[in-house]
């Protein structure tokens, strides 16, 4: 399968569960044509979708199922695709797909390991058709699918257990046939219309005694034709797709050259620390995985009507939404969840809210060193150079604001304050306001136009990018280089060296990327980094097993737990930027008002945010909980977009709940374990939110609750309301790489890096980025980040420089937190786990 922008045919597929749509409940839908009884859905679309399965599924964990689906082609006969998960993230789990090609249905199957990365499915699994039909407005299809609850690829694998009694469908459908349609295996295909999420308990109605007799209708198979003829049709089943082989990149090798430091990843945390570095008179190379972001960095992607203006997608604030439409080339492809791997990383892609940090976060969540008194000054430092505006727009103008102020005028007569949140930053309970960006001039901000600016301009800083760090080199705990390969043509290959001995490398590469690095240099727990040492990429060049130092990476992950509500008032102005990118007539004003003045509604991000208020709860374990609410004016789950507005509550500090990342065989991050709602008062302080937001907007006038719906108490929607990373995330992944001061190694100490964010176990390696955050804040965290990397800088600064030990001093061990290297001239040997030594060689 090929894929090309706006998105490949994986990821559009992916796209299906950013921003999900719901579907009604499910029904008993007996089909005319075979007498199949189907539990079935239908979408806000018109897309249904029904399952029927074995008679024991519940007792026996079903290989099988027969399906039904019924999608419609508003643009046309032999237009449009559909696409059906059996998970609720469609990352990690088989993808089925069904597309109409000249009166059959073709259909195909695909595996991706993360928005980008997407490749036919390799595995048994089979279709077998029943009954189809194509018209002039849709297609439907009844179908065997067998080996389809459970899945394997590339050594990952998968499924999902019936036996569990419960299951969990996510849908795509676009309205635009693939490129390449006569073969399945090589289709082009682009962005999906809409998407959706069903999930609910296996009721009788999914199993049937006839289940073996209906079984028997599959006898036919429509391959299509990949060699440029027309579709055919078989008896007798057979796998529906092969695999195509990525084009493998281009690299060159790299300078010889050393550094004082090498950062890898450009992001919050990466871009300050280079400056400070660079400051300070060290050389420093900044090593970004991606391509340039910004115009004023190299960056070239955008709309045509941005064409000669040195501006990109990424710097006009109303199209940061696009990610989600057209992600080829900028969602990282080694992990299941949205991450940016250009330049920049997250604070070149995201909406930009920029929040001063309530000192509550620093002081329940980080240990001494750490605490709000401790980064004052850094913050301080962070917010004299990005300080933010709610008046993005250079005329001082919030475009379409009626929706907005229904909210504010609502909470404001219920006794919530009206607050300006940077001049105010502990003001978080019962509080609401203008949304806080890091724009500046009607243009994206933030550190790629401050920080990166000024290390730039001096000599003793290296940007590189297109290439990513597949391992750090080293000695025992002493890094020595870097080995980097190209992630793009034109990345670097080859090892990076550091200056001897004082040279040091941090990581910023975000809370999965950095993690991985550690990993894949043999940091980390055992049962992950045998997972390395198995692989067929890493396993013959991985660190040899007595120089692994064993750490918690990837434990402790945690992300702001997400619940959307949805709204409805008629003063809601819904404002369409995906059509705005693409340029059409009804949006040139606002185009043409924002390249001549960078203001109007293109100033603004996407999806018209605002405002922002927050809650704190106190549980029954006497924690408070923070909940921040983000108005949107767009609609969710299922409903439609005009008079509709979504607010997403963010369960932040002091939620108690925590996930896993791990590794695959295939050396992609997956989050194993979800990170929500596991702790009980996590969910009460969700549901309590929701029920004091009811009563607060109860005597708006025109304004009605559509999620919950009336009659739907907060505790069963929430109670019902799948909890996966596809419909909870926030995006704002934290915490595989814990900064704290209970040593890892030790007596199962909880933290990887210490409170200089020296990893553990090592005398020159660090990690400075959203990993090492102990635990969630309150707000979108970027702010955070920046300031983490300034208060980092300055520790990693005022270390004594690295050197060697001595003759007969100790050099290592399971638990040594000295220097790791030996004068010239000696060798640090292994006397037994917990002590090596310099001696001569």
């Amino acid at each position: 399968m090929r894929f090309f922008s706006r998105v490949g045919a994986g990821a559009a597929l992916l796209a299906a569960v950013s921003f999900l749509e719901g579907v009604a409940g499910q029904t008993d839908w007996t089909s005319p044509d075979t007498g199949i009884v189907y539990q079935s859905y239908t979408g806000s679309t018109g897309m249904t979708y029904g399952i029927a399965l074995p008679t024991n599924s519940l007792t026996v964990d079903a290989t099988e199922y027969l399906g039904y689906i019924n999608c419609p082609t508003p643009a046309g006969e032999d237009q449009g695709w559909c696409g059906l998960s059996l998970m609720p993230s469609m990352t990690n789990s088989l993808l089925f797909m069904a597309h109409p090609y000249e009166g059959e249905v073709l259909t195909s199957f695909h595996f991706a390991t993360s928005r980008e990365s997407v490749e036919n499915y390799k595995g048994q699994a089979t279709i077998t058709q029943i009954t189809s039909r194509v018209t002039a407005t849709g297609f439907s299809l009844e179908y065997r699918c067998q080996n389809c609850f459970n899945w394997e690829q590339d050594g990952f694998v998968g499924g999902h257990a019936t036996t569990q009694g419960f299951i969990v469908t996510s849908w795509a459908l676009s309205n635009k046939a693939p490129g390449n349609a006569v073969c399945p295996s090589a289709l082009v295909i682009e962005q999906h219309a809409s998407q959706g999420i069903n999930g609910g308990s296996i009721t009788p109605g999914f199993t049937n005694a006839n289940y073996a007799t209906w079984a028997q209708l599959a006898n036919k198979v429509v391959t299509g034709n990949c060699g440029g003829g027309t579709p055919t049709s078989t008896g007798g089943a057979g796998p529906t797709t092969t695999s195509v082989p990525e084009t493998p990149v281009t690299g060159v090798p790299v300078p010889n050259t050393a550094y004082d430091y090498i950062i890898v990843g450009s992001g919050a945390g990466g871009i300050p620390l280079a400056d400070k570095l660079s400051e300070a008179g060290h050389k420093v190379l900044l090593i970004e995985k991606g391509p340039p972001s910004s115009g004023r960095w190299g960056g070239k992607r955008g709309p045509t009507w941005l064409a000669n203006t040195n501006l990109t997608r990424f710097d006009v604030p109303g199209l940061c939404n696009e990610i989600w439409h057209d992600s080829a080339g900028i969602a990282c492809r080694d992990t299941d969840q949205m991450a940016g791997c250009v330049l920049g990383g997250g604070t070149a892609i995201n909406a930009a809210l920029w929040w001063k940090p309530y000192a509550a976060d620093w002081d329940y969540n980080f240990p001494a060193g750490w605490k709000a008194s401790d980064v004052a000054a850094a913050q301080q430092r962070v917010f004299n150079r990005i300080p933010g505006t709610t008046r993005p727009s250079r005329d001082g103008v919030i475009s379409l604001r009626a929706g907005m102020d229904v909210l504010r005028n609502g909470l404001a007569a219920a006794g919530w304050r009206d607050t300006d949140f940077n001049a105010n930053p502990n003001a978080k309970n019962r509080t609401f306001g203008y949304t806080p960006y890091m724009y500046s001039n009607g243009e994206r901000g933030g550190p790629m136009a401050t920080y990166l600016v000024t290390a730039n301009a001096r000599s003793n800083f290296k940007l590189i990018m297109n290439t990513q760090v597949r391992r750090v080199i080293r000695s025992g705990g002493h890094v020595t280089g870097v080995e980097v390969e190209p992630y793009l043509d034109g990345g670097f290959q080859g090892v990076i060296p550091l200056t001897a001995v004082t040279g040091r490398v941090i990581l910023s590469a975000g809370t999965f990327g950095s993690a991985k690095i550690l990993l894949r240099s043999g940091i980390g727990p055992t049962d992950q980094l045998d997972v390395v040492s198995n692989s067929t990429r890493d396993g013959s060049t991985m660190i040899s097993r007595n120089q692994w130092i064993n750490l918690p990476v990837g434990y402790n992950l945690e992300d702001h737990t997400n619940t959307n509500v949805v709204l409805e008032h008629p003063s809601v102005q819904f404002y369409d930027f995906y059509t705005a990118y693409d340029g059409t007539a009804p949006y040139q004003a606002d185009i043409q008002k924002y390249l001549t003045q960078r203001s109007g509604i293109l100033a603004q991000s996407a999806p018209n945010i605002g405002p922002l208020f927050f809650e704190e709860i106190r549980g029954a374990d006497n924690v408070v909980r923070q909940l921040q609410w983000t108005a949107r004016m767009e609609a969710s789950e299922g409903e439609v977009d005009g008079s509709a507005l979504t607010i997403s509550q963010y369960l932040g500090r002091g939620a108690k709940s925590r996930g896993r990342m791990t590794i695959t065989p295939a050396l992609n991050t997956v989050v194993s374990t979800i990170p929500y709602l596991i702790d009980t008062n996590d969910k009460e302080a969700v549901i309590k939110g929701i029920e004091n937001l009811q009563r607060a907007l109860a005597n708006v006038p025109n304004l009605k609750w559509l999620h919950p719906a009336p009659g739907t108490t907060a505790r069963q929607y929430v109670t019902d309301m799948v909890v996966s990373p596809s419909n909870r995330r926030a995006n704002h992944w934290i915490g595989t790489n814990k900064l704290g001061n209970q040593d890892g190694r030790i007596n199962n100490g909880d933290s990887v890096v210490d409170t200089n964010t020296r990893v553990y176990g090592t005398d020159n390696l660090f990690v400075v980025d959203a990993s090492i955050f102990p635990g969630m804040v309150t707000a979108n965290p970027s702010a955070y980040f920046v300031v983490a990397a300034e208060r980092a800088a300055a520790k990693i600064l005022a270390l004594p420089a690295g050197k060697g030990q001595p003759i007969y001093q100790q050099c290592g061990g399971r638990e040594w937190r000295g220097s790791f290297q030996c004068a010239a001239g000696l060798k640090c040997v292994e006397q037994n786990p917990y002590y090596s030594q310099c001696l001569g060689s």
